[in-house]
């Protein structure tokens, strides 16, 4: 038997939502409320507490970990400057790129340079001192490497024919005794006009070479004869080159040599 709805709420108990209940719970909710209210607050302020205690907390665990800054740390260059040369540190005395006067030995040597390179251009105008400097590097060059590889085609057209002559003497003989000669690391220094002159038809000038070079002649079996293969060895030679100021051949030719 199916009980009636009225019947199946006989049991429980009154209405949620009658008006004394309601008003009893709306006091009740108010008063409630304002305990929540105090409650939340207490709250409040104990996580703000909290919440300081742990910033604080860490904080002191960063300074501890990372440690302090003193001002004096050194930062990251991120364009660091090449370190400068010592030179560049001397202090230089105020005259130091005034050219200092020549004394009157040098004064006369520059001055009889000067004039045979005049006289030497009166008789070739296309003399170029600083052009002929350039072309004495590079036949020093070649006329020292063609030597010590016993290259006489090379040298043949080079040289007058008594400077010819002794160097190759000096190769035939090399060959002989089963020698070979190495010249390596060659750097030229320096080269200088140093004398000029004319003789009728003829210039002749005389160029200070001054070079670096290692050169080494070694036996058949190895075994070194002369030289330092290890370390370069300073020279200084005196070559003198001559051409005929009339032929239009504008190529000199190496005509005596010396070393000082």
């Amino acid at each position: 038997m199916i009980l009636a709805p009225e019947c199946a709420c006989r049991g429980s108990a009154a209405p949620l939502f009658d008006q004394k209940g309601h008003a009893r719970a709306t006091r009740r909710s108010l008063l409630n409320g304002g305990g929540a209210r105090k409650t939340m607050g207490d709250f409040q302020y104990i996580d703000i507490i909290l919440f300081a205690m742990i910033a604080a907390f860490l904080v002191l665990r960063l300074r501890s970990v990372l440690g302090r800054r003193t001002g004096n740390e050194r930062r990251r260059d991120l364009f660091p400057q090449r370190p400068t040369p010592i030179s560049d540190k001397v202090a230089m005395p105020e005259n130091a790129n005034k050219t200092a006067p020549l004394s009157p030995v040098a004064a006369k040597a520059s001055d009889i340079v000067a004039e045979g390179i005049n006289r030497v251009r009166r008789a070739d105008p296309g003399f170029d001192p600083a052009q002929f400097l350039e072309g004495s590097r590079i036949a020093f060059e070649m006329i020292v490497t063609a030597f010590a590889k016993g290259d006489k085609a090379t040298l043949r057209p080079l040289l007058s024919d008594g400077v010819y002559q002794p160097f190759a003497q000096s190769i035939d003989e090399r060959a002989a005794a089963k020698e070979t000669t190495e010249t390596r690391d060659l750097k030229l220094d320096d080269a200088e006009i140093v004398e000029a002159d004319t003789a009728g038809r003829a210039a002749r000038v005389t160029v200070k070479l001054v070079s670096h070079q290692i050169t080494v002649t070694r036996a058949m079996d190895g075994s070194i004869v002369d030289g330092d293969p290890d370390h370069p060895v300073e020279k200084t030679d005196y070559w003198t080159f001559a051409r005929d100021t009339r032929s239009p051949d504008p190529n000199w030719m190496l005509v005596a040599t010396s070393s000082g």
